[in-house]
């Protein structure tokens, strides 16, 4: 048996093959399995090393500047001048390596000296971590958006069956982003929560749709502070998470406007921020 995995049929970029032994029933036997891929990479900007994130490989300009808005270094699609893959001394493309061009006063910012994020998972406010920094970086969210109750309940399959690689490998979280009717919009996999958030944030930025004033952000797993600031930088309204939240996740909601969802069911959940956003359900009728 080879631990040694290998690319996978249909999807080698995200998707590891390997020979594994299952136990079942007392018995054992030698079957392929796959696995989610997790590589290093490194984003760089105007040339200078400023994060090292484990990820799943794909979209890799999404997490970048997803990653980049996130931190507050840059605001807008406008900000970003090119993202390109590195070049190597000989002039070829580095794998797993991105060189973002920002406009000149940004790559010089004090701001990409305040932060430190040597090797990171995309962690958000990383060094920086206070409600305070975070309010600097969020302004509140605005937003009129309400939706019925019973919509959160169907969010989560949606999402579920949009997620290709989580059903050949169980291994992957999820973000996704919907309309106030609950048609989603976008979505990203990744082995990191964060990274899915800032895939789809980054992809976002560049469709221009930022501020997501109307939108609807769930992830698969529990809600933290990091998660939070990035819904607030995007300007989200209301987020949703399938795990429980932490108690700074749940203050940080409060202070940015942020309407926070957390343990969703198919037919209950708890708001934890903000519920007006939610509406209540109408009155039983007497009989």
């Amino acid at each position: 048996m080879d631990p040694q995995p290998w690319p996978a049929r249909g999807d080698p970029l995200r998707i590891r093959a390997l020979r594994v032994r299952r136990y079942r029933d007392s018995e054992a036997r030698e079957v392929e399995d796959e696995v989610a891929a997790e590589e290093p990479f490194e984003l760089r900007v105007a040339g200078r090393s400023v994060a090292l994130i484990m990820r799943t490989p794909g979209d890799d300009r999404f997490l970048a500047l997803g990653f980049l808005l996130s931190e507050g270094v840059i605001r807008s699609a406008e900000d970003v001048v090119s993202c390109e893959p590195a070049l190597d001394r000989d002039g070829f493309p580095e794998a797993n390596v991105l060189d973002v061009r920002l406009r000149p006063e940004l790559e010089t910012s004090a701001l990409l000296d305040r932060r430190n994020f040597p090797v990171t998972s995309s962690c958000g406010l990383c060094g920086v971590a206070s409600i305070e920094a975070a309010r600097l970086l969020a302004p509140p969210v605005r937003s009129e958006v309400s939706i019925a109750p019973e919509l959160l309940g169907q969010l989560e399959p949606r999402l579920r069956e949009a997620q290709s690689v989580f059903r050949r490998t169980g291994g992957l979280h999820a973000a996704g982003l919907f309309d106030s009717d609950g048609r989603l919009l976008i979505h990203h996999e990744d082995v990191g929560r964060h990274n899915a958030v800032d895939k789809l944030i980054g992809q976002a930025l560049l469709e221009r749709r930022l501020p997501l004033a109307d939108a609807i952000l769930l992830v698969s797993g529990r809600a933290s502070f990091e998660l939070l600031q990035k819904t607030a930088i995007a300007g989200v309204p209301i987020f949703v998470a399938v795990g429980a939240p932490s108690s700074l996740a749940v203050e940080l909601a409060g202070a940015t406007g942020v309407t926070l969802v957390g343990l969703l069911r198919s037919a209950s959940f708890v708001v934890y921020s903000h519920p007006d956003r939610i509406r209540l359900p109408a009155p039983s009728r007497p009989v």
